[in-house]
């Protein structure tokens, strides 16, 4: 074995940012959604609703998804205690995502200027495994449809020079267009209405939250508006969403992952690890025991050890295949950590 102290020019640190689809389908657009009746029935169906890229049924089925609906004033769901008013599911959804994303349980959302009326709320939350470290602005693309209307929404990524940040990290509108730019030049609006914002696009927590009111101004549909009241039954305007979803048939999103690597260069000169360290290379009186090797010793690498300054084996690089050394040759070997 023969150790080589490496120089300050042999290691380099290096990130690069991976792009790829967040659904388990492998492909960039979900164009199936499926929901679980067990799920619905169950005390979790009064929160979210689980949505999958096939039938819940299947063994291999994943989690895409979940979506929620919250209200500040907790309509939408039915009160905990009858003599407590306001305190609903929908309320209590609606102070999670408040504090997670603005930091302050006296805040309301504010979606493009806008806080009048803007009490209710509906949120996809997209599987941790799904989207790894963070979804990249620009691929969001969702389509509704309430039977009648289409609505296409994306961020506005494209169309802001200027990243606003809050407790969740950055924080894009969501407007009516796709890859991160709007139909209209980028005010958001939409003919005829005053909604400036369908909701926020937040791509470092992996959640996107709808506008309820943008969302109902422009899908006219009843069986498609949230329900209000105290008096609805929980959990069913997370389905209203849903069929909303289902009806669009396209979902695409990508993630984006930054993956360090260090570049570890290993230069093996000429003059370097041309004798085996083999012990049945020697004799028993210290010679060399094939003559051969005497004035033309050849040797094979087939691997690298990586050790720190007590000799301790960190890793070990194993060669795709037994490299030859001897004086006349010298190689370099680039040895890859991700991490």
């Amino acid at each position: 074995m023969s150790f080589k102290p490496f120089d300050s020019e042999d290691v380099i640190v290096s990130a690069d940012s991976i792009s790829s689809t967040v659904w388990s389908t492998g492909a960039y657009e979900l164009t199936t959604a499926f929901s679980s009746s067990t799920q619905e029935a169950a005390t979790s169906g009064d929160y979210y609703l689980n949505v999958f890229h096939t039938s819940s049924a299947v063994p291999d089925a994943e989690v895409q998804f979940s979506i929620a609906y919250g209200e500040k004033n907790g309509n939408g769901s039915t009160v905990y205690n009858s003599a407590v008013s306001g305190k609903s599911p929908s309320s209590t959804i609606y102070g999670q995502y408040r504090s997670l994303v603005l930091g302050d349980e006296d805040k309301d959302f504010n979606f493009g200027g806008q806080t009048e009326g803007d009490k209710g709320i509906w949120v996809i939350s997209v599987d941790r495994a799904r989207y790894k470290e963070k979804f990249l602005p620009g691929t969001f693309n969702l389509v509704l449809n309430d039977g009648s209307t289409t609505l296409s929404l994306t961020d506005d990524s494209t169309l802001t020079s200027t990243v606003t940040y809050n407790d969740a990290g950055r924080v894009y509108e969501i407007i009516s267009g796709s890859n991160g730019t709007s139909w209209d030049g980028g005010t958001g609006y939409t003919s005829g209405t005053y909604i400036a914002s369908y909701g926020k696009f937040l791509p470092d927590v992996g959640l996107i939250i709808l506008n309820a009111k943008a969302l109902t101004t422009n899908l006219q549909v009843t069986a498609y508006q949230p329900q209000t009241g105290s008096a609805v039954t929980n959990g069913a305007n997370n389905t209203v969403l849903y069929d909303m979803i289902d009806n669009g048939n396209s979902f695409k999103l990508n993630s984006e992952e930054t993956i360090s690597s260090n570049y570890v260069f290993v230069r093996v000169r000429n003059s370097e690890f041309n004798y085996s360290n083999n012990p049945s290379n020697i004799t028993g009186s210290g010679e060399l025991r094939h003559d051969s090797m005497v004035n033309n010793p050849q040797a094979y690498i087939t691997s690298v050890g990586l050790y720190n300054d007590n000799n301790d084996l960190l890793g070990v690089a194993k060669l795709s295949r037994p490299l030859l050394k001897d004086f006349t040759k010298e190689a370099l070997i680039r040895i890859k950590l991700d991490y």
